[in-house]
C-alpha cells in the first residue's frame, strides 16, 4: 500500500472505531480475537493506528460486531481533513499529446471527495490553448512573470500577484521572463484542470 493510500486510509480512523465497539461490548482484545480469528497482537496494532487492515480482516472484525463497513467509511466518519504530501502529488503536462507542453499542474487536493473546488500548483512555460471553463478562476504567481490573456485584454503578473476572473471568458498562459513561471491555480469544480484545462 502506498503512503499516500495508507495516510488517506487512516483519516478515517478505522483503529478508534473498533476500539469502541469492543469497549461498548464489554470484551477484551483476546475475546474479540477468538470471535474474530486474529490475534490479539495484530488488534491491538490496528487499534492503535499502526496497521491499517485490509479488506477481509475488516469484515471478520464487522461481522462479530453485527456491523457493515459503511460504519467504518460512512458520511459521519468524513475525516476532518486532507493531506496532501508534497512526494505523492503528480506532475501531469496540460496535453499528454504535445512535444513541449505549455504548462505542468499538480493537484494539491486529490485525496478530498465532494470539493466545490479544485487547488494546483502549475509550472507555465509556453503559450497555452486559449480554452474556457464555467465558474470563477483564481491565480496567484509564487515566482517569475505570467502573462495572462482574457479575452482581448492582456494582464502581466509578476511575483506576489493575483488575479482572479471568470473563466467563462477564453483565457491563455504565457510565462514571460527566462524561465518557467510557478503559479498556484484555484478553480469552481466544474472547471476541472486536468480534463479541462483552467
Amino acid at each position: 500500500m502506498s503512503d499516500a493510500v495508507g495516510e488517506h486510509l487512516r483519516q478515517y480512523e478505522i483503529g478508534a472505531k473498533i476500539r469502541a465497539l469492543r469497549l461498548a461490548k464489554g470484551i477484551g482484545l483476546v475475546e474479540l480475537g477468538r470471535h474474530s480469528g486474529l490475534s490479539a497482537g495484530l488488534l491491538s496494532k490496528i487499534e492503535r493506528g499502526l496497521l491499517v487492515p485490509p479488506l477481509p480482516t475488516l469484515v471478520r472484525i464487522a461481522m462479530v460486531f453485527g456491523v457493515g463497513l459503511d460504519h467504518f467509511f460512512s458520511e459521519q466518519a468524513r475525516p476532518l481533513a486532507f493531506i496532501t504530501r508534497k512526494q505523492d502529488r503528480l506532475r501531469l503536462p496540460d496535453d499528454p499529446g504535445r512535444e513541449s507542453p505549455a504548462y505542468f499542474f499538480e493537484s494539491l487536493d486529490y485525496p478530498a471527495t465532494d470539493r466545490p473546488m479544485d487547488a494546483y500548483i502549475a509550472e507555465f512555460h509556453h503559450v497555452s490553448t486559449p480554452h474556457n471553463h464555467p465558474g470563477p478562476e483564481l491565480v496567484y504567481v509564487m515566482r517569475g512573470q505570467l502573462l495572462l490573456r482574457l479575452g482581448n485584454a492582456e494582464f502581466e503578473l509578476g511575483s506576489g500577484d493575483s488575479i482572479y476572473f471568470d473563466s467563462g471568458h477564453e483565457h491563455s498562459y504565457k510565462s514571460e521572463g527566462r524561465g518557467p513561471c510557478i503559479g498556484l491555480v484555484v478553480v469552481a469544480r466544474s472547471g476541472l484542470f486536468g480534463t479541462s484545462p483552467a
